[in-house]
Formats: structure tokens, C-alpha cells, sequence
């Protein structure tokens, strides 16, 4: 198991302090903060022996307590995106915060990814926990979240787990951007992505799944063998990928499958993801734009990385044909993801 280490990183007025935690492996060094469960750097060894820190973000707390894009962060209650902000739980209507054009984003104004979590050392890792209160950006229920990060020679575990007082939509994710070249580098184009999936879900103009479930063959959405990003980005309509794959079918036991691979050819560097969930937002940071700057002065300009958000389909609580989004009470939320890192 992973060397644990904790110091303090900062503190937040009126809110508390901030902790960093370490986990090292003789090949990986993972570093995470308490606030918002944020994944702050992933440092693996190329083939060549280098060491380069493959995600995105920012060099202090200042920045993070920022983040407009999430880097690193656990979204929560519900990752992605829910129409209108609007959802029905037990004939109760419920509006939330619009915050992404006519949507709801990422689980509102002050998701779980804008808060400090509580945490603890243990064997290989750290388990951080919140209570997120009934009525929490107008979501019902008291939510009991955790989420333990553990490191095992070079596979990087994120084991999800919630609970509920009252039926409530919940869907967390990892929201780190991966550069396999190293943080700052220019784009992802001379990377090699296959995804393990034989369907996805078409959107509209504001990105919310039409409900039709479309077989990626003979579509530019057909990564189940390994494409190069940059030339399959020019096939993609609009600015480029950001797109539910669906891994499971509705009712499918959530077994642990292999979802993902994606490889750097110019380090050698390979990752790959595994998980119980039914999908996985594959997202080419369409939307950065140098607007700030990140981690050693670094600008982030549009495709300078990629995101692998293994979730629950989009907009699921509003679509009945799409997997159960609701966690009711006396259930229990756990899913696993696995990124395992490599050189080829």
C-alpha cells in the first residue's frame, strides 16, 4: 500500500482549514485537498524515466477556491447537467439554481465540490466525508457522502458512498482534466483514446441527452478501438466531445467493467479506467480558454486535456428510460472508479 502523508494547505475564512494529502507509490504520487475532495496533482514516471504531473490546476488554495471548471473536483449532489434545473421526487417539484444557460450544472452554486470536507488517514489512502443538509441547494434529504481515495502500486481507487434521509437525485463524479504529456502542455491531439462502449446519448443545443440511445457505429463516436484525438475532433459536430458513453444498459447489474484507455505515444504514458458505473462523460475541455492561469503560470487553452467522468447518465432523474438516478431511504449509494497508470 501507498506511503499517506497530510499537511496543511491553507484556510478558508469562516469556513476552516484546508489539508493536503499525499499518497506515494513507488511509480505514482497523488495529492488531494479536503476542499471539494479536489485531485490537485497525479505525478507518473514516463517511459523515459521522466516525471510529469498529468492534471490540471492551480499552484494555491486562492485558485481552487475558484475553480469555475471544476479541476479535480468531486461533483455532487449530481454531476452533469439537469434540464431547467427542474425534477419531480414524490409528486414534490423541485427547481434548483440555473447556473450552465438553462440548466442546473454540477449539483448548483455551492455543490459538494465548493465545500470542505472532513477526512481521515487509512490503509493506502484517505477517506473524506461530508453531511450535506436536507434542502441543500434545494435538494431534499440529508445526504451522508464519503469518498476514499486509495493508491495500490499504480492504480488510483475513488470508492463513492452516500445515504439519504429522504429520495433524493444523486450522482458524484471525478472531474480531473488529464494531460498525459504533462500539465500545460498545448493539447491532446497526439493522444490515442478507446472507450468500451457501444452506444451514447445524442444532445441538444443545451447539452441535455435528446433520450434516444444512439449505437456509435459508423459514427465519429466509435472509439471501442483506438483513434487519435486530434483527426476524430474535426469529425465530432460542435466544438468537440462532451457526450455520456453508455456502458450499461437500464437494469444492468453495475459489475466493475474496464471503460476506458487513453495513450501518450511521445512518453509512453497509459492510462486506464474501470468502473461500476453505466456511463462515462468523455469531455475535450471545449471550453477552456486561457482566461486564467494555472499551475506554474501554465494557460490552459481550449483541448489541453481530456475528462473521463464515470456517472450516471445526464439528466437521468428527468428521463424515465435512463438508469434510476433516486437514492431513497435505507439505500445505500456506492460506486468504485480506477484509473491505473502505466508506460508502453
Amino acid at each position: 500500500m501507498a506511503l499517506v502523508l497530510m499537511e496543511e494547505f491553507g484556510e478558508v475564512p469562516g469556513e476552516g482549514r484546508v489539508q493536503k494529502w499525499i499518497l506515494k507509490s513507488s511509480n505514482i504520487t497523488v495529492e488531494i485537498i479536503t476542499l471539494g475532495c479536489i485531485i490537485t496533482a497525479i505525478k507518473c514516471k514516463g517511459k523515459n524515466g521522466e516525471v510529469n504531473d498529468i492534471v490540471l490546476g492551480y499552484d494555491d488554495l486562492e485558485g481552487y477556491l475558484a475553480n469555475p471548471k471544476y479541476f479535480g473536483a468531486v461533483i455532487g449532489r449530481v454531476a452533469n447537467r439537469i434540464a431547467k434545473g427542474r425534477f419531480v421526487v414524490d409528486g414534490k417539484d423541485y427547481q434548483l439554481a440555473i447556473n450552465n444557460g438553462p440548466n442546473s450544472l454540477h449539483g448548483g452554486l455551492r455543490g459538494f465540490s465548493k465545500v470542505i470536507w472532513g477526512s481521515e488517514g487509512v490503509e493506502g489512502g484517505v477517506r473524506l466525508t461530508l453531511t450535506s443538509p436536507d434542502g441543500d441547494q434545494n435538494y431534499p434529504g440529508e445526504v451522508q457522502a464519503s469518498v476514499t481515495y486509495t493508491l495500490e502500486g499504480d492504480t488510483l481507487s475513488i470508492q463513492y458512498q452516500a445515504r439519504s434521509t429522504r429520495t433524493t437525485p444523486i450522482n458524484l463524479t471525478n472531474h480531473s482534466y488529464f494531460n498525459l504529456a504533462g500539465q500545460g502542455s498545448a493539447d491532446i491531439y497526439d493522444h490515442e483514446v478507446s472507450i468500451n462502449a457501444p452506444t451514447y446519448l445524442p444532445v441538444d443545443d443545451v447539452m441535455i441527452p435528446t433520450g434516444e440511445v444512439r449505437p456509435v457505429e459508423h459514427t465519429p463516436f466509435d472509439l471501442r478501438r483506438p483513434v487519435l484525438i486530434g483527426p476524430r475532433l474535426k469529425e465530432v459536430p460542435g466544438p468537440g466531445f462532451d457526450h455520456n458513453f453508455c456502458l450499461s444498459s437500464p437494469g444492468d447489474a453495475w459489475t466493475e467493467r474496464m471503460c476506458a484507455r487513453v495513450f501518450h505515444p511521445a512518453s509512453g504514458c497509459v492510462m486506464e479506467v474501470s468502473t461500476t458505473q453505466p456511463g462515462v462523460q468523455f469531455y475535450t475541455a471545449n471550453f477552456l480558454d486561457c482566461s486564467f492561469k494555472g499551475k506554474g503560470g501554465a494557460s490552459y487553452p481550449k483541448h489541453s486535456a481530456f475528462c473521463l467522468e464515470t456517472q450516471n447518465w445526464p439528466d437521468a432523474v428527468n428521463q424515465a428510460s435512463f438508469p434510476d438516478a433516486l437514492l431513497r431511504p435505507g439505500e445505500q449509494y456506492r460506486h468504485v472508479t480506477r484509473f491505473t497508470f502505466s508506460t508502453a
